[in-house]
């Protein structure tokens, strides 16, 4: 998606750490990497549940794009990130601007007369499978409302009916994006909400495994 934030705890971290024995000080790095690991762990669900609710049944190539990179002791940062194709087309929906066209598309495709995948979109590779199809057109045609673009389905005279086109997908152009994701918003309250439960948690397992 659009450039990385930082969310530093390195300030709640601090000003725990001067209230801690000398054994827990020394187990502060490994519990400080466990804590981050967890909370970027919980931000990731968070932000999964933040796309199922702003976009309703999103695919699932959507979900499973958000990823989490765990700290160490002599790394103490984590990571959630989006992969590439997905942040691609995600971006909109945090910063604004119009939909991303899908690959080298240079049209929105707004189904009209085409059965949809279990999530009320438009199957994958649907288009290229309606290419090579013999009853198929796809180009521009004239109808009462002007030139439509888009991908027709030639349906053959019957009963009295005259051989005419069925519109299967209109070709538009790009949209402005309405909904926002304000993932930022979400990670940064999910880190205040849960940070201390959290650090907390990953000490304590830290100090009954010292030795």
């Amino acid at each position: 998606m659009a450039g990385p934030i930082d969310i530093s705890v390195r300030a709640d971290v601090k000003a725990i750490s001067r209230k801690l024995s000398a054994l827990a000080q020394n187990q502060l790095r490994f519990a400080t990497a466990q804590a981050l690991t967890e909370l970027a762990k919980e931000v990731k669900a968070d932000e999964a549940k933040n796309m199922d609710r702003t976009f309703r049944s999103p695919r699932r190539f959507t979900i499973n794009s958000l990823g989490v990179q765990g700290a160490r002791k002599d790394m103490l940062t984590a990571k959630v990130y989006v992969k590439p194709i997905a942040a691609k087309y995600l971006t909109p929906y945090e910063d604004g601007g119009s939909h991303v066209l899908p690959g080298t598309s240079k049209a929105i495709l707004n189904p009209k007369n085409i059965r949809l995948d279990k999530n009320g979109q438009l199957p994958r590779k649907a288009l290229e499978r309606l290419k090579a199809r013999k009853d198929v057109y796809i180009g521009p045609v004239k109808s009462k409302s002007g030139e439509v673009n888009g991908v027709w389905q030639r349906i053959p005279a019957k009963k009295g009916r005259a051989t005419h086109l069925k519109l299967l997908i209109r070709f538009g152009d790009a949209l402005p994006v309405n909904k926002r994701l304000n993932y930022r918003s979400h990670a940064q309250a999910l880190v205040s909400r849960r940070f201390n439960a959290v650090f907390g948690a990953a000490l304590a397992r830290a100090m009954a495994t010292a030795r």
